[in-house]
């Protein structure tokens, strides 16, 4: 069914799906630019499209009331942004544990004056060995889907030089709105994210807003 719904979708949406295949194991989806709510709607479309499993993480108030289960269906995550603290090992448990799932991280948000993208993509892929791969909205273009899949190597500023290079001509949907993708760990010398030298509440994913 949802499959169904996603061709429907294509078929009469005025964005054109231009991608690479789904990643072959599970990964981390990065969700960027993220400038507006409707990119929730792009990436059902397109996780749908391309059969990937997907979970994204939620402000637990969406996932109150009747809501819930909808939003759980959909592979939502409710997060406490309140308590950010265990948010990532939240998240590196669940994927260790044996869950089978590709993760959507939002890093640079939606709220104004952010200045950094959140590096806990970054924690989570090197504590899990998950590959990143680069999802993207162009509204230049009209265009969304997935980018590379890349393998992090542990060297941050190398590492985001790539994930830059790929976005550097992608707008999205708000481009006013766009945040370049920079860590705020890369400024200290010898830049690493790892769980002693991130603080949680910048090492957290961003959360989804809302669902429009």
């Amino acid at each position: 069914m949802t499959r169904f719904l996603a061709r429907v979708y294509w078929s009469l949406s005025r964005w054109k799906l231009v991608t690479r295949p789904a990643p072959d194991r599970p990964t981390i989806l990065l969700g960027a630019p993220h400038t507006s709510n409707w990119d929730f709607v792009l990436m059902l479309a397109i996780s749908w499209r391309l059969r990937i499993d997907v979970r994204w993480l939620g402000k637990d108030s969406l996932f109150t009331g009747w809501r819930g289960p909808i939003m759980r269906k959909l592979g939502g995550i409710p997060v406490d942004r309140k308590n950010p603290a265990g948010l990532v090992d939240e998240v590196v448990s669940r994927i260790k544990s044996g869950e089978v799932f590709s993760l959507v991280v939002t890093p640079d948000g939606t709220r104004k004056g952010h200045s950094y993208w959140k590096s806990g993509f970054y924690r989570i892929a090197r504590e899990t060995g998950m590959p990143v791969t680069l999802g993207y909205v162009d509204r230049t273009t009209m265009t969304t889907g997935l980018g590379p899949t890349l393998e992090l190597t542990g060297d941050l500023p190398a590492d985001m030089d790539k994930i830059r290079a790929f976005y550097a001509d992608k707008s999205g949907l708000r481009p006013e709105h766009r945040v370049e993708p920079r860590l705020r760990e890369e400024l200290a010398p010898e830049a690493a994210v790892t769980p002693e030298t991130s603080t949680p509440e910048a090492a957290a994913p961003e959360t989804a807003e809302s669902a429009p």
